[in-house]
């Protein structure tokens, strides 16, 4: 299933909506580092709607934004750690 996911660049998020529920990627992001570093802090899937592959959706989202800006990903919520090391494609993003 895919999902409408949007990128609010100003309060570094990804978000989606899913039957009513918030779902949320939240990041930080170096200022005036070459290359800048997106940090990844927190995900969000509520339970009702988890088990979709949202969060997936989700990390895939910003770690293809991630590349195509040129900043290295540092993973520090568990989710996205785990998702980084069972994605290999992304590794060389890894900060």
């Amino acid at each position: 299933m895919p999902f409408a996911i949007q990128h609010d660049r100003a309060a570094h998020r990804f978000e989606t909506r899913v039957e009513g529920a918030s779902c949320e990627l939240d990041y930080t992001l170096t200022s005036g580092a070459k290359p800048e570093v997106m940090t990844i802090t927190h995900t969000r899937v509520p339970a009702e709607v988890g088990g979709r592959g949202i969060a997936a959706a989700l990390m895939e989202a910003a770690v293809q934004t991630a590349r195509d800006e040129g900043w290295t990903v540092l993973p520090v919520c568990s989710y996205a750690a785990v998702w980084m090391q069972r994605h290999p494609a992304y590794r060389d993003l890894l900060g």
